[in-house]
């Protein structure tokens, strides 16, 4: 796994786990990406810090100070991972149907299929008209890795 900071065209930073720099490539380009903070797709990767440990004889540096009024990072990672935490468990009851979601999610809504909880993919625009057509969708807020990119 690697992790990345993103940016939409909105200035909104966010950071986010990928398979692989390849797998970011793939999910942007599916439109399967857009900043939590106000739903752009427009995303790009933001300039990051490389993380180079200090020389033996010398002391860490001093994190930066947080911007006024913002939560410390550490509660800000301590929520990230109580909502991945939450995902996770919640899907645990729920199957992958990959790319066959549209098509399942609206069997279920129209009676054709039994209700279950099921994930799995869908572009932004195919997620708007479930939507639109009363189909009860949510995107997950942590991405998840397809069954088929796992290792």
């Amino acid at each position: 796994m690697i992790v990345f900071d993103l940016r939409c065209t909105h200035g909104h930073v966010f950071e986010a786990w990928f398979a692989s720099s390849v797998a970011f490539d793939e999910q942007r380009g599916a439109g399967l990406i857009a900043c939590p903070v106000c739903g752009d797709a427009a995303i790009e990767k933001a300039v990051m810090a490389p993380n180079v440990a200090p020389k033996s004889n010398r002391a860490a540096a001093a994190p930066p100070p947080a911007m006024p009024g913002a939560p410390p990072p550490e509660a800000i990672k301590a929520a990230l991972r109580a909502i991945a935490d939450a995902q996770a468990k919640a899907l645990e009851t729920s199957t992958w149907v990959g790319t066959a979601f549209v098509d399942q999610a609206r069997a279920m809504h129209l009676g054709d299929v039994e209700q279950a909880p099921i994930h799995g993919e869908a572009t932004r625009e195919q997620a708007r008209a479930l939507a639109e057509e009363g189909v009860p969708v949510a995107p997950l807020l942590i991405p998840v890795v397809p069954p088929r990119a796992r290792n």
